[in-house]
């Protein structure tokens, strides 16, 4: 694990559709939290898929996981890195396992994403282990989704309190 890779731009980015891709579209690069700014970009792509049926936002959910995966090692070989901060598309996907079943509404999606931001920093067993003994395109992407199953439970508490 080296952090003598390449240096990560705009520019740099769009030459690997990748890595584009794993960097949230650009995101990523944002100086200061970068995964809130890769959770910012989750929003709007949620915001398109709320009303598919469950199977079909689990499906595909699903894709963009294993998608991830393959887009994470990607970029993790390009960069040289373990984990770079940059690479948000984790957060995309763990926000969208935040809102699985989530009730309509601003209210809920703006509470979604402080939940998984919560879990996502804050880091509690499991997802601390997680964090800490995968590696690669998977260890990327597996941290965030537990991290938005913790608050994907959190906001169905709290869906089942209000309504």
């Amino acid at each position: 694990m080296t952090t003598s890779g390449p240096d990560v731009n705009f520019k740099a980015l769009l030459k690997r559709p990748a890595a584009f891709i794993a960097y949230g579209f650009g995101s990523g690069l944002s100086p200061i939290a970068p995964g809130t700014f890769g959770t910012l970009v989750a929003i709007p792509l949620f915001w398109l898929i709320q009303d598919w049926s469950l199977v079909a936002y689990l499906g595909f959910t699903l894709a963009a996981f294993l998608f991830g995966i393959w887009i994470c090692q990607l970029t993790v070989d390009w960069i040289k890195q373990d984990d770079p901060g940059g690479v948000v598309w984790d957060e995309v996907v763990g926000y969208l396992v935040t809102m699985i079943a989530a009730p309509k509404g601003w209210l809920w999606i703006v509470l979604g994403f402080i939940l998984f931001r919560f879990f996502d920093i804050l880091k509690p067993w499991p997802v601390s282990l997680a964090d800490k003994k995968l590696h690669g395109g998977f260890g990327v992407m597996f941290d965030d989704v537990v991290a938005g199953i913790y608050a994907a439970f959190i906001l169905q508490l709290l869906a089942v309190t209000v309504y």
